[in-house]
């Protein structure tokens, strides 16, 4: 892992491969490595993958943890990395890949937005008192994460989930959690309107999330001031990148191919890719 000072603290990523500069964001009690059956499928490209201000080696103890503030910590990534980047967002980790695209479009070239929400499905009262449950118990967030892969888990799963819920357990673990469900809750306000850029939304079939994913996800689309498209993966839950990577990728990389930077061959690359 490197590391980026950012306003409020460090930002750890990891770059894997050469090419146009792809950045991933991963959403709500997660860690980068929610994309790492994902990252080998993207080759070609230059991988970014960040821990988010207050998940793994990013650490705790961030004054806040806003989709405005991880969209900074996103733009400061690209400018360390140099040049254009597609950013590409899980779940409330589009809101900041949108916000970014929005604040900055000199620096992202496209969206890819996985599991994104429009804002017009209400959230029901047990839901909601769901989300209040598992965001102060990294037990209960466990089983959370089981029921959203519908179809099949990696073989890896729960090695990869007992790792998140020490890390949730730790001082502090829990609290940028607790706080990304009260913002999602609350409904984050984003700014599809602004972003030009193309975008492609990416939407697993059996996603609980939603009463309708496609559904959900054209209207998205809509919002968007730029051109987007919609791909729905049949039987894949609100992970598609981990539950059927092979789908993802394959929507993934057309898409990338066709917003590659002009000048990518030439961004500089101060830093070695790590595997």
């Amino acid at each position: 892992m490197e590391s980026l000072d950012v306003p409020g603290g460090r930002i750890a990523y990891r770059v894997s491969g050469e090419g146009p500069l792809v950045v991933l964001v991963h959403g709500m009690g997660d860690t980068h490595r929610t994309f790492r059956h994902l990252i080998p499928r993207l080759a070609g490209h230059r991988v970014a993958a960040m821990d988010v201000r207050g998940y793994g080696a990013s650490g705790t103890g961030w004054p806040g943890y806003g989709v405005d503030a991880i969209g900074s910590d996103v733009l400061a990534l690209i400018r360390r990395l140099g040049g254009l980047a597609t950013v590409i967002g899980h779940s409330i980790g589009c809101s900041s890949a949108v916000w970014a695209a929005a604040e900055s479009p000199e620096s992202v070239s496209g969206l890819g937005l996985i599991g994104t929400f429009s804002g017009e499905t209400r959230v029901k009262a047990w839901m909601r008192a769901a989300s209040w449950l598992v965001g102060r118990n990294a037990g209960l967030w466990g089983m959370f994460l089981r029921t959203s892969y519908p179809s099949a888990r990696p073989d890896d799963f729960d090695a990869y989930l007992a790792e998140l819920k020490a890390a949730l357990r730790a001082p502090g673990g829990m609290v940028p959690l607790r706080a990304q469900i009260a913002l999602s809750l609350s409904g984050v306000e984003n700014r599809y309107a602004e972003v030009t850029q193309p975008s492609l939304l990416v939407m697993g079939g059996k996603d609980a999330d939603f009463p309708d994913p496609a559904g959900d996800a054209a209207r998205t689309a809509a919002k968007l001031g730029g051109p987007a498209t919609v791909r729905v993966i049949d039987g894949a839950g609100h992970y598609p990148h981990a539950e059927m990577p092979d789908q993802t990728a394959e929507a993934l990389l057309p898409f990338l191919a066709t917003i590659t930077p002009p000048l990518a061959t030439h961004h500089r690359n101060d830093h070695a890719p790590t595997s």
